[in-house]
């Protein structure tokens, strides 16, 4: 009998027993945390397309430097904080209660730094959360360094310093309030302290990283910036292996062949139809039923979860899909209209300026910038598999011939 629990993750960092890949930023990354334990600061900016797996990333590389360095492992999800203060608190309460797992003395040290500013939350007091006034985050965002030094010593003396993942930085990146505090910050730490064993590590998508350059120019010096591309085709194909695995399932090879194929390489695609194709099975063997079948599955959940509504709906017009279906016999991530045209109907090219000027506007595709007139490409790489998933759906045809 199949598990009842999927191995699969869908929009949260992969586990760590399933992950796989990325060994040269891996090592690139922990380079930098090894120089920051003998107590140079040191600030990473991780980078790469949404989806790509750059959480997963950060959350194996906290697990390895909690284990091998034995770091205070401090990871900040920081999606809809727009303010500097409000990243302050989120920091501090991510400290506050990573300490206080600390079985032998419940993080007294802490506790005892953080004063008035805690309130212990759950039934008998058994977790804390941060709770200052508005004048202590004013203080705590004007005398950051200092604060976070304060707390290395209270830390027990096992912990080698601080590993904090600074996760979805989107918000803070559209003003430079941000940019000029972090890149005060880093100066302070430089030019007071001669020893400061911080990593910190920020996680953005490209735009984002260009934006805080623009607000501040000098800012991006001071990261080691580190970008992850997509996974290798045997990459992935050992993720489904060892996924798959976990629940005592055996993947046959032309199966993974199309799972492969059609996950693209993005982390966030291979978890989805992971999890659709193991919804799908019924037995202890993925064959290439069960991963057609999941794979087309998938397709209308990444619709729906990863495009928004507008974009969703006007793509899934009944006046559209034909056009689309065209579009996507073939997988490609570019396009010229020429060449489609080739592939129509006549109704169908008497809409067709209309359909590009409707993706266009609801931000599908975007013209080529390296192509010919009338080429254009898809804003990301999981639109262009989605519209091909939907392809292989209307059509009925077999995802892999």
């Amino acid at each position: 009998m199949p598990a009842d629990t999927s191995p699969f993750t869908p929009g949260i960092p992969v586990p760590v027993e399933v992950f796989v890949g990325r060994k040269s930023q891996l090592e690139e990354i922990l380079q930098y945390v090894e120089r920051s334990k003998k107590g140079k600061q040191e600030n990473i900016f991780l980078t790469g397309e949404r989806g790509i797996g750059k959480s997963s990333l950060a959350k194996y590389i906290r697990e390895i430097s909690t284990i091998k360095d034995n770091y205070l492992p401090i990871h900040v999800l920081l999606g809809g904080v727009n303010s500097v203060e409000g990243a302050i608190f989120k920091i501090f309460d991510a400290i506050l209660k990573e300490s206080y797992k600390d079985k032998e003395n419940r993080g007294e040290k802490i506790k005892e730094f953080f004063g008035k500013c805690i309130a212990e939350v759950g039934l008998f007091g058994v977790s804390v959360a941060f709770k200052p006034q508005q004048e202590n985050l004013r203080d705590l965002k004007n005398n950051f360094a200092e604060f976070l030094m304060n707390v290395i010593e209270r830390i027990p003396k096992t912990k080698s310093g601080l590993f904090i993942v600074l996760d979805d930085i989107n918000g803070l990146a559209k003003t430079d309030e941000f940019a000029n505090w972090y890149k005060s910050f880093v100066d302070h730490i430089a030019t007071h302290y001669t020893k400061c064993p911080i990593t910190i590590l920020i996680i953005g998508l490209p735009e984002v990283r260009d934006a805080l350059s623009s607000h501040q120019e000098s800012l991006m010096r001071i990261f080691r910036v580190v970008n992850i591309e997509k996974l290798s085709n045997a990459e992935v194909r050992d993720f489904f292996l060892r996924a798959f695995e976990t629940v005592h399932t055996r993947v046959d090879d032309d199966a993974n062949d199309m799972l492969v194929i059609y996950s693209s390489g993005l982390p966030i695609l291979m978890h989805e139809i992971g999890d659709s194709v193991f919804r799908k099975n019924t037995d202890t063997r993925i064959d290439r039923v069960d991963a057609s079948s999941g794979i087309v599955s998938a397709a209308n959940i990444i619709g729906e979860k990863y495009l928004n509504p507008k974009v969703y709906h006007a793509i899934r017009s009944e006046r559209y899909t034909s056009i689309l279906t065209k579009i996507g016999k073939n997988f490609s991530f570019r396009f010229r209209k020429r060449e489609i045209e080739k592939t129509l109907n006549e109704s169908e090219k008497r809409v067709i300026n209309n359909f590009l000027r409707t993706m266009r506007d609801n931000g599908v595709i975007v013209q080529d910038p390296d192509g010919a007139r009338g080429s254009y490409q898809f804003v990301n790489e999981l639109y262009a598999l989605y519209i091909t998933m939907m392809s292989a759906e209307k059509t009925g045809s077999h995802l892999v011939k």
